[in-house]
Parts: C-alpha cells; sequence; structure tokens
C-alpha cells in the first residue's frame, strides 16, 4: 500500500464504484451528492441530478407522503431494501436494487442509498431458470402480482410486484392472509370472504371477484383478483390456493365516471330521466307490492321562456340549477328527486298519503317563495304542481301514474299557474 494513500481524496473512490451511491436529505427526499455512476449510468450531468428529489427518480415511490413512510421504515430498520426502477433520462428505465441506510453527521440525519443494477442480474437468472420458472416469471410480470395461500397455517407469499403495486419494498407486507384481507375496503370485504369461500366449499370452479385494496399510502385501489385451489390434502380437503392480482383502478375509476354521466343530470347533478324513471318504477312497485301509499308530484316552471328571453339562456340554466337546490333541501332520505326535461321535474315521495299531499305541495310552494333568488340576481320564481297518488283501494304502475300527475300540471298551469292540483280532483291547492 502507497504510504499516501491516507491522502487520496474518498470521493475518487466512490467515482471508481460500479454502483450509484446517493446521499439524501430524509425530509425533502433531494439528492445532496452522488457519485459518477449514479448520474452517468441515467444519462444525466452531476448538476441535473443534484438537489432534485430522489422521487423523479424512482418510478414507485409516489409523491411526498409515500416518500415520508418510506423515510420512517429506513428510521425504524437502520437500513431498507428496495427494488425498483430509475428513470433514464432518454424515457427508458433501469432495474435496480436500493440499500439505504441512516446516519447522522454533525447533528443532522443523512440517508446513504447505494443502487445496483440488476438488469444483467435479472437476465441471468432468467436464462438459468427452467420452462416452468420463466412461465411463473412471464406470469408475474404481465400481472400486477401474484399471491399464494398456504390454508392451513395461513401464510401468504405476495410477490415483489404486488408488493411494489401496494407501494411497498421487497421486505415488507408480512406473509400472513391477515395482511391482505385487514386493507380490503370494509364495503368490500363480505363480498370477497363470500366468493372465497364458495370457491373453498367447491360451489364455484374458482375464486374472482373486484374490490377496494389499501396500498402503503392508506389509499384504496381497486383490483381484479383471481385465484383457484391447487393443492388438497390425502382427505380432499383444499392446502393451496395460488392467484392473481391485477390494478383496475383506472379503468375502474373512469367505468364509475361514464355510469355518473349516464345516470346524472349535468347541469342540476340530479338524476336524469332515464335514471330517475328507472327507479321511480321500482318504488312505484315496491309501495304496490306492500300496499303503502305513494304519491308522485310533477313540477314545472312558470314563465320559464321568460327567463330566457330577458337573461339568457346561461342565467336559465343557473335557474333550473338553484330550482334543484331548493327541491334537495326540502327533500327526505326516502324521496326520489330527478330532472324530468327542460324546466320539468319529477318528485315521488313514498308512505306519502292522498290525505297529506296537499299540505306537502304547499309547502313545496312555500319553500320557492322563501329561497333567496337575489342570490342569483332575477325576481321570485313559482311553479305549477300536477299531483297523483297510488293508496292501498287506488293502485297505479308507473305508466298511469305519470300520465295523472302530467295531465294535473297542464291543468295547474292553465288554471293560473303557482298552484298544485291533485289528479281527477277538480279542487286546486292554491299557494301564492
Amino acid at each position: 500500500m502507497p504510504k499516501d494513500f491516507h491522502t487520496l481524496n474518498p470521493e475518487i473512490l466512490f467515482n471508481h464504484m460500479q454502483d450509484a451511491v446517493y446521499v439524501i436529505d430524509p425530509e425533502s427526499s433531494n439528492i445532496l451528492w452522488c457519485n459518477r455512476p449514479a448520474y452517468e449510468e441515467l444519462g444525466y450531468e452531476k448538476e441535473e441530478i443534484l438537489n432534485h428529489s430522489v422521487l423523479s427518480l424512482q418510478k414507485h415511490v409516489v409523491g411526498l407522503p409515500h416518500w415520508q413512510e418510506v423515510a420512517a421504515v429506513i428510521r425504524e430498520n437502520k437500513s431498507f431494501t428496495f427494488i425498483g426502477n430509475h428513470q433514464h433520462k432518454n424515457g427508458g428505465d433501469i432495474s435496480v436494487e436500493i440499500v439505504t441506510t441512516v446516519f447522522e453527521h454533525l447533528e443532522a440525519e443523512y440517508f446513504l442509498s447505494i443502487a445496483r443494477n440488476i438488469g444483467k442480474r435479472i437476465q441471468h437468472d432468467q436464462a438459468l431458470h427452467s420452462r416452468n420458472h420463466r412461465i411463473s416469471f412471464a406470469l408475474n410480470e404481465a400481472s400486477d402480482g401474484l399471491w399464494e395461500w398456504e390454508i392451513d397455517t395461513g401464510k401468504v407469499f405476495f410477490s415483489p410486484q404486488l408488493k411494489k403495486m401496494l407501494g411497498y419494498g421487497p421486505d415488507e407486507m408480512p406473509p400472513t392472509i391477515e395482511t391482505w384481507s385487514d386493507n380490503i375496503h370494509p364495503d368490500d370485504l363480505v363480498s370477497v370472504m363470500k366468493h372465497i369461500n364458495r370457491h373453498l366449499a367447491d360451489e364455484y370452479s374458482h375464486y374472482e371477484d373486484e374490490y377496494r385494496l389499501k396500498n402503503r399510502n392508506g389509499e384504496y385501489l381497486w383490483v381484479h383478483d383471481k385465484g383457484k385451489i391447487c393443492e388438497r390434502d390425502a382427505s380432499g380437503k383444499p392446502s393451496m390456493m395460488v392467484g392473481m392480482v391485477r390494478n383496475i383502478n383506472k379503468t375502474k375509476l373512469l367505468e364509475q365516471q361514464l355510469e355518473s354521466l349516464a345516470s346524472e343530470d349535468f347541469l342540476t347533478k340530479l338524476p336524469n330521466r332515464r335514471c330517475g324513471e328507472h327507479k321511480a318504477k321500482d318504488l312505484i312497485n315496491k309501495a304496490i307490492e306492500l300496499k303503502q301509499p305513494l304519491c308522485v308530484a310533477m313540477l314545472d316552471l312558470d314563465d320559464f321562456k321568460t327567463i330566457n328571453d330577458q337573461y339568457g339562456h346561461a342565467k336559465g340554466d343557473e335557474v333550473l340549477a338553484f330550482c334543484a337546490s331548493i327541491l334537495k333541501d326540502f327533500q327526505r332520505e326516502s324521496d326520489l328527486i330527478y330532472r324530468w326535461g327542460g324546466e320539468e321535474f319529477v318528485c315521488v315521495l313514498p308512505n306519502t298519503s292522498l290525505q297529506v299531499i296537499e299540505k306537502v305541495s304547499a309547502q313545496m310552494h312555500q319553500h320557492f317563495k322563501d329561497a333567496n333568488w337575489q342570490e342569483i340576481g332575477i325576481p321570485r320564481q313559482t311553479v305549477s304542481i300536477g299531483l297523483a297518488c297510488t293508496t292501498e283501494s287506488f293502485l297505479e304502475d308507473f305508466e298511469t301514474l305519470f300520465k295523472q300527475a302530467d295531465s294535473a300540471v297542464y291543468a295547474a298551469k292553465n288554471n293560473g299557474r303557482n298552484q298544485s292540483i291533485i289528479a281527477d280532483k277538480t279542487n286546486c291547492q292554491y299557494c301564492p
């Protein structure tokens, strides 16, 4: 060893390493220092890396809250191993195994991360695998994760891809059934367990379900989970089950948005006519089946055309949205209110008898009278209401009730507006 070896600058040693080395600020995740392989392997200049967040390099640590959770684990264990992918400047990525330790210097805390390129090792391992192992690897890479459940012991193997999907490192997620079941959304748990138990009881050829699974950030992801018994004991009892999990969160959220658009009136945020009619039929059929009273109210804004003519269609849209808010304030939990079309709304009122409907409609008129119309800059507006009811001795189907309510609302408008008329009655209840 040369006598002057102790004078060798340590940075020269780090720059001759094959592995990338980073010194990171635990709080901000900013890179404070790195060696030459750290930036050259990713196609950057050193100044492009320094003081930039490690989150911009690591594909599988998403957002500062996720980083803070990872940082807490590093502090607790003093060391943390993570297998992921670093982003290359050209848009590609490099498979890496990262070992991070925590240390203090001059009363300040730092993380020291050593990232090793394992791309070649993965290729080498693949070449050594048997055909079955290669198929298993292909399945793992093609899905978001695989699991294997020892039913008797409750031990579960979670694949690295599954852990990565949920934001965990390869040494995390205790291999127990509770690690999975405790993170299923409470509203989905009963359904998931029912499907699994039916498969275990040989009622179904396989287990399959879609549900929400909590990730490391505490957020729920929609997943598609499918599994099957693969081993049985000597008595034929299931002993091993394997399955595959796919992340369908984006697809599910898009599906929910499309369903919402298909069932919701964009302007008023009430159910639209198609959705409202479907729900109304269910309520009316239930009332008929149980021989319970139910009333349908058709509401038509008076002189709405004048609003559009004097103030413009944009103001007309604002009036419709305002009227919807009035009805929502009046709505009981059991009621259904939806937009019929144009300036017409429908209220379906379960457990509302013919004897009290005039009082209920008078309250509707009063809500319109008391509303703060100055808030949207127009004079007070009124509404005409047509009512049709079913009783124990007068049971009507959906089509009949709506025809009656529709005829009654036109009668109310022709009779002077701002009033309610009950179908098949000559009298009306005027509510100024």
